[in-house]
């Protein structure tokens, strides 16, 4: 059965994130949002803490942390700020937590273990600028010369494209089934950001995230190795789709993060601000929108924990995590908006944080999969027209012996 009890490795995991945010984010998120800039003593602080690979396994440079931990390590992050949580996303749950499924022990050795210390940072590459959910419109391709592939194609959306050391690349290397959109042509690949042919660049302008870096990454002729195929050939499809899911799970506890923020934002003003001779949080309507972000933050967070109790069991969890995200995502969207409605005109100002929560809110209903694609993902299971088959592997299980010490912890 589910235990929503929280062992102390998983609350210390909570209060180490808890921890940066208060020191690191928090005193300076205005300033680098306003800036469009990552702040740049936010990556040492998540390494001092240990942050970027607690759940890797310890024979790879992590603390062998379950993945709970991870869903609450990026709820407390994305309280701050949503591009904090991004990093985690990224780095952990699309390129490392797939990395330890699907690279061969020699790419453990060399990518996974500095990316779990902090040592090195990571990123995805799948997005192009013609192809978000549409995997199989990706135009890269990767073609075998002896001993390497040589890469060609360019990457949109990118986070950290400025800052990771190692990308997850994919591209098409059966160029006959390119044409025929057949998803078993397209392999994945580990890039190096000093090869020759590898160049970055920063997207700005975005409507939210702004204090994180979100770019695009361009390959020509670039050289890769073929050790750094990952898996075989033709395996880059279902790879993809396993980085997604684990990068989906870091979004659902991110935005449970956010419609907290919204939801402790909301009361914090609504019980000060007064009208028609009392504070507003007299006023039933008011009082809706907060029970509402109440209610959002209780049944997404339930979601999200569901998918991270399965995920410690090694057991698939693709449809529950779809549900978790999708929830929760559009859960963060309708707190935003209540939270600007509850600060009235000040909520349409960057002096109060939740105008940065609402601009915020809107990436994740798009990326990881849109709001649209979870809605067919699920009809699809309902309807019993998805199934899902067995994968080659999945994530290793893991066994938290730690005692537990809260239930239900107040947060």
């Amino acid at each position: 059965m589910i235990d929503f009890s929280f062992t102390e490795n998983q609350l210390a995991v909570r209060d180490m994130a808890r921890d940066v945010s208060n020191r690191v984010i928090l005193p300076t998120i205005s300033e680098y949002d306003r800036k469009q800039q990552l702040n740049p003593d936010l990556l040492p602080a998540m390494k001092e803490a240990n942050l970027l690979g607690f759940c890797i396994p310890e024979e790879y440079g992590g603390l062998g942390m379950d993945y709970v931990s991870l869903a609450l390590a990026c709820e407390e992050l994305e309280y701050a700020d949503t591009s904090a949580r991004v990093i985690l996303s990224v780095h952990i749950g699309l390129f490392a937590m797939s990395l330890l499924v699907w690279g061969n022990e020699a790419q453990k050795q060399k990518y996974l273990t500095p990316a779990a210390q902090g040592d090195k940072i990571t990123t995805f590459g799948l997005t192009e600028p013609a192809a978000g959910s549409d995997a199989v419109g990706i135009q890269s391709t990767a073609v075998k010369q002896g001993d390497h592939y040589v890469l060609n194609g360019e990457k949109m959306w990118i986070s950290l494209a400025d800052v990771a050391d190692y990308f997850y690349v994919f591209a098409w290397t059966d160029l006959e089934k390119k044409k025929k959109r057949d998803h078993s042509g397209l392999s994945a690949f580990i890039v190096e950001r000093n090869w020759d042919g590898v160049t970055s660049g920063a997207i700005h302008g975005k409507l939210g995230v702004r204090a994180g870096n979100t770019g695009w990454l361009a390959f020509q002729d670039v050289k890769v190795p073929a050790e750094n195929l990952v898996h075989e050939e033709g395996a880059g499809f279902k790879i993809a789709m396993f980085c997604i899911d684990q990068g989906r799970y870091t979004v659902a506890g991110g935005s449970c993060g956010l419609i907290r923020a919204c939801r402790d934002a909301a009361v914090d003003y609504t019980k000060e601000r007064e009208t028609f001779g009392q504070p507003i949080a007299k006023h039933q309507l008011v009082q809706q929108m907060i029970a509402n972000m109440e209610a959002g933050y209780e049944y997404s967070r339930a979601l999200t924990l569901k998918a991270g109790w399965l995920k410690n069991l090694g057991k698939r969890s693709t449809k529950e995590t779809s549900m978790a995200k999708w929830i929760s995502c559009r859960e963060a969207e309708k707190a935003a908006a209540d939270a600007v409605q509850c600060f009235g005109a000040y909520g349409f100002s960057d002096e109060y944080p939740v105008e940065r929560f609402f601009r915020n809110s809107k990436g994740a209903s798009i990326y990881e999969g849109s709001r649209e694609v979870h809605t067919l993902v699920q009809a699809d299971y309902a309807l019993g027209y998805r199934v899902d088959k067995p994968l080659d592997r999945d994530l290793p299980p893991v066994h938290d012996d730690s005692p537990t010490v809260e239930r239900y912890p107040v947060v």
